[in-house]
């Protein structure tokens, strides 16, 4: 079992700094966020997750509405609220997440298939740009959330829905013959295979997760194949944002440094690590040992912080750290806490957890105000009011 469902199962945390941000995000924020997810919150731009859901299970008619990923919104809520309710049983949220599940899963597809975006706009179009419209990515989350309200509370209905969900992705996607080739553009599917895998055991799921790390950046480059057949061009123009972006410019055990969006990074090694862990695949050990060093001693700032540029949210090169033009998105700093907890699971060396609490109590915390219903989602450590 990797360090979430023991920390589920074996931890309480006492300790009163912690114990006032998490019941700011229990009192506060988990409700404030649900009122978000479901366009309750006055003066504020509609989320549509919810309603998204409504939509693709024909329950009111509509468009699809707001980001291509606006599914995972619902996923993280369900994963963080359930984690709550660990540490404090409450049967009215506990009963509200019930519903949520109830609204995703009446919108999944007789073979599996749960994306409102695609639900809505046409199932003909699903896996036709793995790169840039996050169907895996929306997967992972809603798969961490199945797994996480599993753990708590027992109940499988989310997780009986993902797993047949998992089922319908191996048969699109694979190393076999007939199946499509892809890979997440944005990581976040295998960190949550493993989690899978952690829980039932079956092979399979933990085939699927190495298949997703080994065939990334393999030639010929899907990604390039893809952008050829739907004749996509590059939003960045920059060569050092083509395929590096996504961290599919080489396979991964060729990868030297820490390149491209810095939370399809620090997601992508942590699945690695996962991978590794339970597979034993020294190579791939060795490769996240390397991106590791080449994180926290050539591209990190002293918060913990990681995503040198604004522009593709971006690691630059090496020792290249402003501090007035850095991103530092709070997700990037929580993504370098999950790469860091894995390699201490892989070895046993304090830098691990040194540099997991540098940016817990920094490039983290900062993401969220006091009261819980404001969040950062970048971190600079200069700023002119002025011109803020």
């Amino acid at each position: 079992m990797n360090g979430a469902g023991k920390f589920l199962q074996n931890v309480t945390i006492d300790d009163r700094f912690w114990t006032r941000t998490r019941e700011t995000v229990r009192v506060e924020g988990i409700p404030y966020q649900w009122k978000a997810l479901n366009d309750l919150i006055e003066d504020a731009e509609p989320s549509y997750c919810m309603r998204n859901f409504r939509i693709a299970a024909g329950k009111q008619k509509g468009e699809h509405a707001g980001c291509v990923f606006q599914d995972s919104d619902i996923a993280k809520w369900l994963e963080g609220a359930a984690f709550t309710l660990r540490w404090h049983p409450d049967p009215e949220l506990e009963a509200t997440m019930d519903s949520a599940i109830d609204e995703i899963v009446d919108a999944q597809q007789p073979d599996g298939y749960l994306d409102t975006y695609y639900i809505i706009n046409g199932l003909d179009k699903r896996w036709t740009n793995l790169k840039d419209h996050h169907e895996l990515y929306c997967a992972g989350h809603l798969l961490e959330a199945a797994v996480a309200y599993y753990q708590v509370t027992g109940k499988r209905k989310l997780l009986d829905a993902m797993i047949r969900y998992m089922d319908y992705i191996d048969t699109v996607l694979g190393p076999e013959e007939g199946k499509l080739k892809g890979y997440p553009g944005h990581p976040v599917l295998e960190m949550a295979l493993m989690r899978l895998y952690d829980i039932t055991k079956d092979p399979k799921h933990l085939k699927m997760a190495k298949y997703f790390v080994d065939q990334r950046g393999q030639s010929p480059l899907f990604f390039k194949d893809e952008d050829e057949r739907n004749h996509n061009k590059f939003y960045w123009d920059r060569s050092y944002f083509q395929y590096q972006y996504y961290q599919a410019g080489k396979p991964v055990r060729e990868q030297m440094d820490a390149e491209g969006h810095s939370v399809r990074a620090m997601y992508l090694y942590s699945g690695m690590a996962d991978v590794a862990r339970e597979s034993g695949d020294q190579t791939l050990v060795e490769a996240c040992k390397r991106l590791w060093k080449s994180t926290v001693q050539k591209r990190m700032y002293v918060t913990g912080a990681i995503g040198s540029s604004e522009y593709g949210e971006a690691f630059t090169f090496d020792y290249d750290l402003p501090n007035d033009t850095i991103y530092g998105e709070s997700c990037a700093a929580i993504g370098l806490v999950f790469f860091a907890r894995r390699m201490l699971t892989l070895e046993a060396k304090g830098e691990y957890a040194d540099v997991m609490e540098r940016a817990l109590y920094n490039g983290v915390i900062s993401g969220m105000q006091l009261d819980g219903k404001k969040f950062f989602y970048v971190n600079p450590l200069e700023v002119l009011p002025e011109a803020s």
